[in-house]
């Protein structure tokens, strides 16, 4: 069982539906009880960090997403799901992340680019992963973000992009614990492909 975790604020129904297209068995709940039994477990988002953690919190969600984490039970965070692995962001200061990756989010500070980073880019692979079976070095994702993550350990970066001056984690990957900062489910043959991958974990 694939369970979407619904907080109130991801595209859950896409995500769902591509999930569904490579015969994932999918639940979107908000129940911690679903996302203990949970094989997999897939964190998307939308919006800001902040708001998304006060609204993981007030469904007691936290704790059963870390013992996910934490047993290294397949796990896709999509987006903000990626950018909440972390300690902090400068998006919501004093708001603590999952934790479940040292560093912190951060927002672009080149000058002359437009921000949120929105559209296609393309993502250089640096590590190879399961979930990147079959998806080709420098495929184009696409993007809608204002802020990206600087994990500690550059190791973690299975993918980059760059975008103004800055190269940011576009992909992150550790064990059975996989992330991207682009959206998959809107990112056609290549994003898709990252999905069925996970569905076949």
């Amino acid at each position: 069982m694939i369970v979407v975790v619904d907080y109130g604020m991801g595209n859950l129904r896409s995500v769902s539906k591509a999930l569904e297209r490579f015969g994932g068995k999918v639940k979107v709940s908000s129940l911690p009880s679903d996302l203990e039994q949970a094989d997999k477990l897939v964190l998307p988002g939308v919006g800001a960090f902040g708001d998304a953690m006060k609204e993981l919190k007030a469904r007691n969600l936290c704790d059963s997403i870390r013992r996910h984490l934490e047993n290294q039970k397949p796990f896709l965070g999509i987006c903000l799901g990626l950018q909440l692995l972390f300690q902090s962001s400068e998006e919501n200061l004093g708001v603590e992340g999952l934790s479940f990756f040292k560093g912190n989010v951060q927002r672009f500070k080149s000058s002359g680019i437009k921000i949120p980073h929105m559209g296609w880019n393309q993502v250089s692979i640096q590590n190879q992963h399961p979930l990147l079976t079959g998806v080709a070095d420098n495929s184009f994702f696409y993007f809608v973000h204002s802020y990206y993550a600087q994990p500690e350990s550059a190791e973690l970066a299975v993918g980059v992009c760059q975008y103004g001056e800055e190269t940011f984690a576009a992909v992150l990957g550790k064990g059975n614990v996989f992330a991207t900062q682009f959206h998959p489910e809107k990112s056609q043959e290549a994003g898709l492909k990252i999905l069925e991958n996970f569905v076949r974990l």
